[in-house]
Formats: C-alpha cells, structure tokens, sequence
C-alpha cells in the first residue's frame, strides 16, 4: 500500500504507464521540466527529456493537434490543456477533428489519445479557471469523459484512460488534490463506464460526481441522522454512463437527487433525470430533483464563490423535500 494525495496519484499513473509502454508520450504546456503546474508531471522531464515530455507554446490548438497527428501515426499521447475552461480555446481540434477521426476514417486507424484537464471551483481562481465543463464534452459523440473523486480512482481511472484507444477526457479537480489516501501501488486500473456506490442507502439515491461526491457523502451522515438513509452514487464516468448502477438504485430508493458543481442549466444532471424520467419512471416515488451551481459565471470573490458552489446542506434540503 502507497499513502497518495490526489494529485501525486496522477503522477504516479503517468509514471508508471510510461515505464510499461514506450508509445506513450506528454505534451503540454510546462509539462516537462516544471513538472506540471501543480506538480502532476514531476520528475517525468527528468527521466526521460524533451523526446518524451514535450514542454509546447501557449497554443491549445496545437497541443490537440500534436496529440491528432500522433494518434494517427500509431503512438498513445497524454496531453494536457492545464484548465478545462481552456476547451473553448481548442474547441474545433478536441470536438470536431479528435472526435469524429476514427469515425470519419472507418476506424482505420486508433485514436488512443488522453486529454487531462483540472476543473472546477473552490480555490478562487475566478470565472475562466473555476468552470466544470464535463457537459460539453459529454455532448460529442466520440470522445469519452471521466471525472475521478478518490485517489485511488484518480490513479486507476488515468490508466484506463491511457490504455483506451479512443480519445478521453479526464478532468482532475483542483480542490481534491490534497485529498490524501492509502491505496494500492500495484498496478490496475478502473474501468471506463463503471459507476462505484460509496455509500448504500434504502430511502433516496445521491447521484454525484467529481468533488460533489464528498458533498454528497456529508450530506448522508448528516441526513442519517435524521433516519434518512441515502445511498450515494459516484458516477466517476460520464461517458459511457453506467446506466444499469443509477437505474438499480433509484428502482431501490424510488428517489432521486443529482448532484454537480457545474452550472444547472444544461448539465449532466438533466440528462441523467432524463434517462431515469426514461427508463425507470414507473419506479419513482418523488420527482428527481437536482442539486446545481446557479446559471452565472464562477465567482473570484471567496465570500461569492462559497455561496455559488452547491454545498451539504442545499443536498440535505434538497432530499428533506421528497423524502
């Protein structure tokens, strides 16, 4: 057993993907000799230099397209695009050439290429580098999206991502890095389209993601005590969605609560109300109800971020008005 922080889990899947498969490579802004900006990268420009840990310019559109062309040329690029705000900066490279490549191209070709992106809000960083921006990806068809909440996911999840040979999106939130755990330092991997129940519960079903899964978790000790038993759902891949966990849950508690950082408006938590609305509508007891960020920009103010992110108690409230 290892005892990990978030973000030093990151580093080590890096690591040791690179040691296991020498196609694999890094791109991205200071991901070389700095070691990433928060240190995701460290000592990988060191072991292996310029060849293989490639520090680029400012330019999105270029990193996606270094990660394109390499793809297609049959090697597995790891690059990353600092803050997920930054997708609008590289939006036609990541949603319409990335995406629709192997489609386009009858699959001749893999397109085994990792996008890391942090997201999300809680250290002030303001409105362009405090956005959750999973929906949007989640839109495309093409590209896969996974949001690890735990150490042991982040360092799992990044694996499978590295070894799938289609383009995913791994979004690692800024506010989990000191998240610190014991997990294992073999390797393995968490598979790509698996949902994980953190907590069983026979009442209501928190479905969550990224950072809101601890959220959701405080908010099920508290609501507990008041006999409220909630089961919580760590969605951790948004695509594939691990349909048949959510559907068996709700079928279970006959209520529903989605919780996410990202705005409401639009979010994966009308879409995952629509499938359960879809394909489990005769099972719920309550209407689904939804736990979001209002639909405005990301505060820099701490005081207004504070109030903007979704919190324990708005889950709490949330669950006490249908259970």
């Amino acid at each position: 057993m290892a005892n990990l922080n978030y973000i030093r889990a990151i580093n080590v899947a890096l690591t040791e993907e690179m040691e296991r498969d020498p196609d694999i490579f890094l791109a991205g802004e200071d991901v070389g000799e700095p070691g990433g900006s928060f240190t995701e990268t460290r000592g990988i420009w060191q072991k292996y230099g310029f060849r293989r840990a490639k520090d680029t310019p400012i330019s999105e559109s270029a990193i996606l397209g270094i990660a394109l062309g390499a793809a297609m040329a049959g090697l597995r690029p790891v690059v990353e695009i600092m803050f997920n705000d930054f997708i609008g900066v590289c939006a036609d490279q990541l949603f319409n050439q990335i995406a629709k490549a192997r489609y386009m191209f009858g699959s001749k070709f893999k397109l085994p290429i990792t996008i890391m992106a942090n997201c999300g809000g809680g250290i002030s960083a303001g409105p362009q580098h405090s956005q959750s921006w999973e929906a949007m990806c989640m839109h495309v068809p093409g590209l896969k999206v996974v949001m690890p909440a735990t150490v042991y996911d982040a360092k799992g999840l990044l694996k499978a991502a590295i070894r799938d040979d289609d383009p995913v999106v791994y979004l690692h939130h800024k506010a989990l890095y000191r998240l610190r755990e014991e997990i294992s330092d073999g390797d393995y991997t968490v598979s790509l389209g698996k949902a994980a129940v953190r907590k069983e519960g026979r009442d209501v079903t928190l479905l969550a993601v990224s950072a809101m899964v601890h959220t959701a978790l405080k908010a099920a000790g508290r609501l507990e005590q008041e006999g409220i038993k909630a089961e919580v759902i760590d969605l951790r891949s948004i695509v594939p969605l691990d349909k048949q966990t959510v559907l068996d849950s709700v079928k279970k508690t006959g209520r529903a609560v989605i919780v996410h950082e990202a705005v409401k408006v639009a979010g994966i938590g009308a879409e995952v109300s629509a499938m359960i609305m879809e394909e489990a509508f005769d099972y719920l007891d309550a209407p689904i109800q939804r736990v979001a960020a209002p639909y405005v920009p990301v505060p820099f103010s701490p005081a207004l971020e504070k109030a903007y992110l979704p919190d324990e108690e708005a889950v709490i409230q949330a669950v006490r008005k249908i259970a």
